[in-house]
Formats: structure tokens, C-alpha cells, sequence
């Protein structure tokens, strides 16, 4: 169980990994705007924002790859929680505010690792 926990939490981490080059690097690419659904001109003018959502999502990415690499596994056990609930978290304000799909692809991914790291001993 902890190897599928953990499996999954470094899925969850490479999923910021991605969602960090989208939102910094290819928002005005028709990658981006294909994404996002958005015109060039809304990419435009919102790529300074994207960019900094992107880092956000780096950081995320970054806990949860310190949780997994952590040499104590009891605190990178907790560390990939904390980090866990805060995706949980973004994911529900997204899903609330932008698109119920980042529920899909954000919140539900982080809800069932943080469930299998909780379950696992």
C-alpha cells in the first residue's frame, strides 16, 4: 500500500510538474490556448497571472517530491500530507471558480493519494 501511495503521490507531483510548464511557458502557444480553451488575446493579457500560478504549482511539486525524498520516512509522510491537502485544496477553489474539470484532473488525484498515504502504514 505505501508503495502505491507513494506511486501516486509522485503522479500528483509530476502532474504540477506539467501544469507549471503549461502555465509558464505555453499559454500563449497553441498548446496553451488549445488547453485553456482561450484566445490569443486573453492569453495575452493574462500571461503574467499564468505565470504565476504556474510557480505556485511548482512549489506544490517541490513539497511533494521533498515528502518523497525525505530520509525520515515518518516526516516526509506528513510533509506529502501537508502538501497534499493544499493541491486538495486549490483543486476545490479551481473546480469552484474556473472549471469543474480541475476537480477531475487536480483534486480527486490528491484526494486518493492522500487517502492511500492515510490508509498505508
Amino acid at each position: 500500500m505505501i508503495v502505491a501511495a507513494g506511486i501516486l503521490v509522485a503522479a500528483v507531483a509530476a502532474l504540477h510538474i506539467y501544469f507549471l510548464v503549461l502555465e509558464m511557458f505555453l499559454w500563449t502557444t497553441p498548446k496553451g490556448l488549445k488547453t485553456f480553451n482561450m484566445t490569443q488575446q486573453k492569453a495575452d493579457d493574462s500571461a503574467v497571472l499564468a505565470a504565476n500560478q504556474g510557480l505556485y504549482n511548482g512549489f506544490l511539486a517541490a513539497g511533494l517530491i521533498w515528502g518523497l525524498l525525505h530520509p525520515v520516512d515518518a516526516i516526509g509522510r506528513q510533509i506529502d500530507i501537508f502538501f497534499l491537502l493544499c493541491v486538495i485544496v486549490a483543486g476545490l477553489y479551481g473546480g469552484y471558480s474556473v472549471s469543474k474539470r480541475i476537480l477531475t484532473v487536480q483534486a480527486a488525484p490528491a484526494a486518493v493519494a492522500l487517502v492511500l498515504l492515510l490508509v498505508a502504514k
